[in-house]
C-alpha cells in the first residue's frame, strides 16, 4: 500500500497549490478520505473530506470555501486545491483513507486503515 503526497512548496500570501496523494495498493473506490494537516508543534488537524464516490465533501472551518477536496477514483488519486492561502495554512499536509465506522473529521492516525508521509506546504512572504 502506497500514498504518496505532492504538490506543497514554498508560497506567498494569497497564493494557491495543488497538492495531490497518489495511491496504489488498496481498492482506492471503497475508502472514504481525508486531508489532515499538522503545524510544528502542534496536533494534527484534520482539513477535509470526501465520500467514495466523491461526495459528500467536508471541511474544518479554516479551509471552508477555499480548499476544495477531490478524488479521481479512475485514477486512484486524491486532491485538495489550496486557494487564498494564509501563513496560518502552513503545515505538512497528509493524506489518509479512514477505518470503516470512523468519525468523518478524525485527525488520529490511529483511525486511518493508511496515510501518507506528507507533503509541506510553507506560506510565507
Amino acid at each position: 500500500v502506497q500514498l504518496v503526497e505532492s504538490g506543497g512548496g514554498l508560497v506567498e500570501p494569497g497564493g494557491s497549490l495543488r497538492l495531490s496523494c497518489a495511491t496504489s495498493g488498496f481498492t482506492f473506490g471503497n475508502y472514504f478520505l481525508n486531508w489532515v494537516r499538522q503545524a510544528p508543534g502542534k496536533e494534527p488537524e484534520w482539513v477535509s473530506f470526501v465520500g467514495g464516490g466523491g461526495s459528500p465533501t467536508y471541511y474544518a472551518d479554516p479551509g471552508q470555501g477555499r480548499f476544495p477536496i477531490s478524488r479521481d477514483n479512475a485514477e486512484k488519486m486524491l486532491y485538495l486545491q489550496m486557494t487564498n492561502l494564509h501563513s496560518e495554512d502552513t503545515a505538512l499536509y497528509y493524506c489518509g483513507a479512514l477505518r470503516p465506522c470512523k468519525f468523518y473529521n478524525s485527525n488520529s492516525r490511529a483511525d486511518y486503515a493508511f496515510w501518507g508521509r506528507g507533503t509541506q506546504v510553507t506560506v510565507s512572504s
